[in-house]
This record gives structure tokens, C-alpha cells and sequence, in this order.
């Protein structure tokens, strides 16, 4: 599968359990729709993954990618019911880094 680069580097980040790298892959300024919150600014979306990391454990696999609609449909599994899912990553990428991302 040919995803963009900083897909590659979120997932790898993700699986990592660094969130550090992960919220690197983000713009100053991105924002994050998860679970019904909205995180903005790369420092706290550092803390919202740190966390995420910690409560549930999960790595990502990626099943697909709509380059048109820059959609990127992953297999997650971890520490939460129903594990693995296959979740929906809905993304705005421009020069080169993530300006928002809303997980469904």
C-alpha cells in the first residue's frame, strides 16, 4: 500500500507508543476529533495520545488508503472490548504534515 509519508511515520509512531513522534507528524497548530473531544495544538495532542497510549495499548495496521478522500481505514487492536476494530481515520494533510484528524 502506498501511503504518504506522514502516514507512515503517525503509524509507525502509534505502534511505537511514542508520542512524541506522533504528534510530531501533526502541524502547530492540528486539530484531533477522538471520542467525542477535540484536541488542538501539537502539545496537547501529544498528551491526548500519550494517554490513549497508556489507558489502551494500541497498534495500527493499515487496511487501506483513499488518497481522494484521504481516508485511511486501519485494523487497531489493544487493551478495550471488541479489539481488534477496524477504525476510519479521516485526515487533512498539506505540506507534508497532518492539519486535522478525526478517528471514527
Amino acid at each position: 500500500m502506498n501511503l504518504p509519508t506522514v502516514i507512515t511515520n503517525l503509524v509507525t509512531a502509534q505502534n511505537n507508543f511514542d508520542s512524541l513522534a506522533y504528534s510530531n507528524c501533526f502541524s502547530q497548530n492540528a486539530v484531533v476529533f477522538d471520542e467525542g473531544h477535540t484536541h488542538t495544538g501539537r502539545k496537547e495532542i501529544e498528551h491526548w495520545i500519550a494517554d490513549a497510549n497508556e489507558r489502551y495499548k494500541a497498534t495500527m495496521k493499515p487496511v487501506s488508503f483513499d488518497e481522494t478522500e484521504s481516508l485511511l481505514k486501519a485494523e487497531v487492536s489493544g487493551d478495550f472490548p471488541g479489539s481488534p476494530l477496524v477504525l476510519s481515520y479521516q485526515l487533512d494533510i498539506r505540506n507534508g504534515e497532518i492539519q486535522s484528524l478525526k478517528i471514527v
